[in-house]
């Protein structure tokens, strides 16, 4: 569709997006013993523990694909500034991986804090092009 094919870089955002919430999806269920494990099967609240804190990093990925997803097709869909609309897309791929990687591999809350609050803004960015751009 030639209409959007300026937005190739979000596309690949996107695409990309999809593919990491499958690795943390995969990853995530590594190292779950019985004991560490609640009722439910999550593991037990601990962020010491490397296998709670891959869980939440897969958890925190799937909680924001949604803002993400609909806020860059609808930048996408209602024309919203090209260049913008792929910067932000691969920035906030770009700081969910670091959010994952830092997660995942450190008790760091700060820098962990930091790149939430960039896909965050990111996400407020796309939907107030896509806002401004259909109306």
């Amino acid at each position: 569709m030639e209409q959007f094919a300026a937005y190739g870089p979000a596309i690949v955002a996107l695409a990309l997006w999809g593919l990491l919430i499958l690795v943390l999806t995969i990853y995530s269920t590594f190292g779950r013993t019985a004991e560490a494990r609640c009722d439910c099967g999550k593991p037990k609240r601990d962020y010491a523990d490397p296998v709670y804190r891959r869980e939440r990093a897969y958890m925190n990925a799937v909680e924001t694909s949604g803002p993400f997803i609909a806020t860059t097709l609808a930048a996408m869909l209602a024309g919203g500034a090209v260049f913008w609309v792929n910067l932000l897309a691969a920035v906030f791929v770009i700081s969910r991986i670091a959010m994952a990687a830092i997660h995942i591999g450190t008790e760091n809350q700060p820098m962990r804090s930091i790149s939430f609050m960039v896909g965050f803004l990111v996400i407020i960015a796309l939907g107030l092009i896509a806002v401004f751009a259909a109306l």
